[in-house]
């Protein structure tokens, strides 16, 4: 792989890391629209991994957890920031807050507040990319807790049955809220789950960026060559609670410290500097540079303005 290619994906996953952190900072400073805020810090690598195989062409859907997917597929910050605070010049006019952001000009259909409430979007995305023919595929990423869901089956199977462009990135961290995943399902592997619905499916390492880059290229050269949809199951760990109010009192100290011993970011940057990819001075410019868009991002949020009352049911119907 080409170096630049290499760098630039380590800055992804740096820029997903920085910015939640300084979303959190925010928040604590009381200056977000909503506390209600879902951070993927420790999950960088799957949305990383997955956008990067993607083209221009095509769509991704996203969940309440998912500043990271729309980071990955070339979201605007200071946007993003500003939704945050629920500002006018936001993603969604400030009316959306984290769990809604959408820019459906770089082919992301939404986030979505619902859990499993976008699998069945992303499906009707493939079945109009089928009938149109317009070459796109469709990503549908998703947490554990979706798949237990009964939109979930009824969509994998349509997708199955038609054979439709799209394929399903579960990022498995472990938990529904607080319910383990060993103790949410019989069958904890997902190649063995896409074999009952007839589709081709891979477990991958969540916190391995050039893993989940190939089993997502593979994915996406199958559906777009017509071969239907691929079930991906990206093993992964959120490092904090589901949301800021949620301490993690279910989880061992131990379990936490042997995935932090995974950071994502950590293995990759390992991994650069072992091939002589990476210098430090090219690692402390990419901090700068992330620092530098994270300051413009925030000073871009704090002086737009908040929408007025009188906007309250504008975008409400078409």
């Amino acid at each position: 792989m080409e170096r630049k290619f290499l760098v630039d994906l380590l800055y992804q996953l740096l820029l997903l890391r920085r910015f939640e952190e300084r979303t959190l900072e925010v928040l604590m400073q009381g200056k977000l629209a909503s506390t209600m805020c879902h951070v993927s810090i420790g999950q960088e690598a799957v949305a990383v991994g997955v956008c990067a195989a993607l083209a221009k062409q095509d769509y991704i859907t996203s969940t309440h957890r998912g500043h990271g997917h729309l980071i990955a597929r070339g979201g605007d910050l200071k946007r993003m920031m500003a939704e945050l605070m629920g500002k006018e010049t936001g993603y969604c006019k400030g009316r959306g807050g984290s769990m809604h952001m959408t820019d459906i000009t770089i082919g992301h259909l939404g986030a979505n507040g619902i859990v499993g409430g976008h699998i069945g979007i992303a499906v009707g995305a493939a079945l109009y990319s089928k009938i149109s023919k317009n070459d796109a595929v469709t990503i549908c990423f998703f947490g554990d807790g979706a798949t237990t869901e009964g939109v979930f089956h009824e969509a994998m199977n349509m997708a199955a049955v038609w054979k439709l462009p799209v394929v399903f990135v579960c990022e498995n961290n472990q938990y529904a809220m607080s319910l383990p995943w060993n103790m949410s399902t019989a069958q904890p592997r997902f190649d063995l789950r896409a074999q009952a619905y007839g589709i081709h499916g891979v477990d991958v390492d969540g916190q391995a960026v050039l893993a989940v880059y190939d089993a997502a290229c593979d994915a996406v050269a199958r559906a777009r060559r017509g071969d239907g949809p691929t079930l991906i199951g990206a093993h992964t760990y959120r490092y904090l609670g589901h949301s800021r109010g949620d301490p993690s009192a279910y989880r061992s100290k131990q379990e936490e410290n042997d995935w932090y011993e995974r950071d994502p970011i950590k293995l990759f940057q390992a991994e650069l500097m072992t091939q002589q990819v990476l210098t430090d001075d090219q690692m402390n410019a990419i901090e700068q540079r992330i620092g530098g868009e994270l300051e413009e991002a925030v000073r871009f949020a704090e002086a737009s303005p908040f929408a007025s009352v009188e906007s309250a049911f504008q975008d409400v119907y078409a």
